[in-house]
């Protein structure tokens, strides 16, 4: 909620004591802030003075959920909406606070409903500030570039212009409530919605619309009334929630494990994405030191309780095996206590949500990994495993002597790649290994998409099962720009060219995608398109090889955790432009503005795409189906990790010859990329 709301006139005639009192009450009365609310409310009362008869009005502390933040004042006047921040005592602009407050204006520009089609105003207010800077520019979807001003004298002088330039249309009464009460439709990225979780707000917060909203909502009610009932009757169950794309499965699980306020109940998310885990762990436990003081250390530690790659959940739970494995039955090493300690965790979870459950490891897969000690390097090797991971973490999960939930969070219509199991090997590791379990499945989880259809065969002679609507998530939150993009690129990949071209058409006026053969031009193309903090970046195949000559060296491993969170005075963040994302690097995440850079291990041909592997000094023809799906599907996570716009950088090559008349290096000829650059050209992605 927020603090203060008034007309100008009534902000004019109260107290400002009895103002200043009202914001202690919700924001606290510490003795720095309530000095700084002081300065504030006196000098926008001296501001308003000269607006005293508008019908105008004045928020203090308006709170902005997808950014887990508050704006100092939101002002109403004329259409024109003024977000300000103050900085009082501050002698100088600070580019921090600069994005800071045009972060504001582009989350009410972009997501409150009342505010789309406004002119919206960013006014940062240094108070001891030598100087001012009154001049701005509007860009095309009406918010100004930011103005910087230290007085009232400035703040209202940028006020009156703007009024001036704008025109006259009052707004009435109606109006005005009706901006205060329009609907708030966020689509914050995984990152921004984790934090908003940890800090135990509502996910009705950060959802797009309130359908999503209310969709999320049911779904998580759903979770916790199976954990109540579970714990309840100290039994033992399993859900499967499905959802449409871009529904929301990844925050259900993350708000059932982190964001319940009151939960004494272990949560774990779990997730095979490991650069996903790393960034979301580093993004909270900072977000929580910078909130609630102690050591980086300790953050991280405590959120790690909650978050975990799948791969160490895994290694801490066999660490509870006794090893060699007879006759193929886990035995539990009796020096390691399993009833309530968990080697260097604690207490095992009473829940565990798998994110892309159908991805987990069929048993040939993780025999062969733990018989030969893991591509991580484990101490032991374990010969002879008989489970497949389905299986061990059901296992893992039933060790617990009262009860437990696992919460299985399904995505449909993928292909499944060599060595994963799908969700009918979750469905036949309940039947077989664990009948005892109650079952709670998605009314959707029987649609041909999943397990091939054969769920109800599966199922059948379970009398265990249970299935409900509210395990489907229905709703999508896909970008708020972007609802097509995802057709778009499906069919730019499938080389639907009429396709792409009406797709392209709708989209671009909303989504800007451009083209280029000039890496600079695009590195430029993406600073000037980012305002505020919106992130940028450079991303490529795990195969581009042959980019280095551009410094584009997807062989040079990005610190994923400072590529997607540190600031533009690091060094390996995306921002620098330096550090190049690939496929691995970025699937679950997402960036604002992106530069694919496409090099020849995709290439278009008149007849089919062309694919091909770099080995040592030259390029080889992939002829393998499962490879060939994977490289299309790498490029379909990269050209779909924007949240508002891309450049799309395809090289020239090297036209060069030596003095013999031999190419210059032949694994950059132009012909391994002019196919592919006059092919999107034709689908009328606008050059630069």
């Amino acid at each position: 909620m927020d603090y203060y709301k008034a007309r100008i006139s009534e902000f004019l005639t109260t107290d400002t004591q009895l103002i200043q009192n009202q914001l202690a009450f919700y924001g606290g009365n510490d003795p720095n802030q309530m000095k700084a609310w002081t300065e504030e409310i006196s000098m926008l009362k001296e501001v308003f003075r000269s607006f005293k008869n508008e019908p105008a009005e004045i928020i203090l502390e308006y709170e902005i959920p997808r950014l887990s933040k508050r704006a100092d004042v939101v002002i109403l006047i004329r259409g024109i909406i003024f977000v300000l921040e103050f900085k009082a005592g501050q002698t100088a602009y600070l580019q921090d606070d600069v994005e800071q407050v045009v972060d504001y204006a582009l989350d009410l520009k972009n997501f409150h409903k009342e505010s789309h089609n406004r002119v919206i105003a960013p006014v940062l207010v240094s108070t001891k500030a030598d100087h001012y800077v009154l001049s701005a520019e509007i860009s095309p979807d009406k918010v100004y570039s930011p103005f910087l001003v230290n007085n009232a004298e400035s703040l209202r002088t940028i006020m009156r212009s703007i009024i001036l330039i704008q025109g006259t249309n009052p707004e009435t009464e109606a109006s005005l409530d009706s901006w205060y009460v329009s609907r708030y439709e966020p689509t914050p990225t995984i990152i921004e919605a984790a934090r908003v979780l940890y800090t135990k707000h509502s996910v009705k917060n950060i959802t797009r619309t309130e359908a999503s909203g209310e969709n999320l909502a049911r779904t998580t009610a759903y979770i916790l009334d199976v954990i109540q009932q579970t714990k309840e009757r100290n039994e033992k169950a399993i859900c499967f929630v499905t959802g449409v794309p871009g529904a929301g499965k990844t925050l259900v699980g993350l708000n059932v494990a982190i964001g319940q306020p009151d939960n004494d109940d272990l949560a774990v998310y779990l997730s095979g994405n490991g650069p996903l885990v790393k960034v979301l762990t580093a993004s909270l436990a900072r977000d929580k030191q910078k909130r609630e003081g102690g050591s980086m250390a300790n953050a991280e530690r405590e959120v790690r309780r909650f978050v975990q790659e799948i791969y160490n959940y895994r290694e801490q739970m066999l660490s509870k095996i006794k090893t060699p494995i007879i006759d193929g039955v886990l035995e539990i090493d009796e020096n390691v206590s399993v009833s309530d300690e968990l080697a260097g965790h604690g207490e095992i979870e009473h829940i565990a949500i798998f994110d892309e459950a159908q991805r987990s490891w069929n048993h040939q897969k993780l025999a062969d990994w733990l018989a030969r000690g893991g591509s991580y390097g484990n101490k032991r090797r374990v010969p002879d495993f008989p489970m497949s991971e389905a299986e061990f973490l059901i296992w893992s999960m039933n060790l617990r002597r009262d009860w437990a939930v696992i919460v299985c969070l399904v995505g449909g219509g993928q292909e499944i790649h060599t060595g994963e199991a799908g969700i009918a090997e979750w469905l036949r590791a309940v039947n077989e290994s664990f009948p005892s379990w109650k079952v709670y499945v998605s009314s959707h989880l029987k649609d041909k998409e999943y397990a091939e259809g054969r769920v109800a065969e599966l199922l059948a002679n379970n009398r265990n099962v249970t299935d409900n609507s509210d395990l489907h998530l229905s709703v999508s939150m896909r970008s708020f720009r972007a609802e097509t993009l995802s057709a778009w690129v499906q069919a730019l990949l499938d080389r639907d060219t009429e396709k792409a071209q009406s797709l392209y058409r709708n989209l671009s006026d909303r989504y800007p995608i451009v083209l280029t053969r000039d890496i600079e031009t695009a590195k430029h193309w993406l600073k000037m398109q980012a305002r505020g903090s919106e992130r940028y970046g450079i991303i490529a195949s795990s195969k581009a090889s042959r980019l280095r000559p551009m410094a584009v060296d997807v062989s040079r491993k990005a610190d994923v955790v400072e590529w997607f969170l540190g600031d533009k005075k690091n060094l390996q963040s995306s921002y620098f432009l330096e550090d190049v994302a690939t496929e691995f690097d970025v699937q679950g995440l997402e960036l604002d503005w992106t530069c694919v850079v496409w090099d020849g291990d995709l290439r278009y041909l008149p007849n089919d795409w062309d694919y091909y592997t770099f080995t040592r000094n030259s390029w080889y023809v992939n002829r393998q189906k499962v490879n060939r799906e994977y490289q299309l599907n790498a490029y379909r996570v990269l050209l779909t990790r924007a949240r508002q716009g891309m450049v799309i950088c395809v090289p020239k090559g090297n036209a060069n010859v030596t003095r013999n008349g031999f190419p210059e290096d032949a694994t950059r000829l132009p012909q391994f990329y002019n196919g592919t650059y006059e092919y999107l050209k034709s689908i009328g992605i606008k050059e630069i």
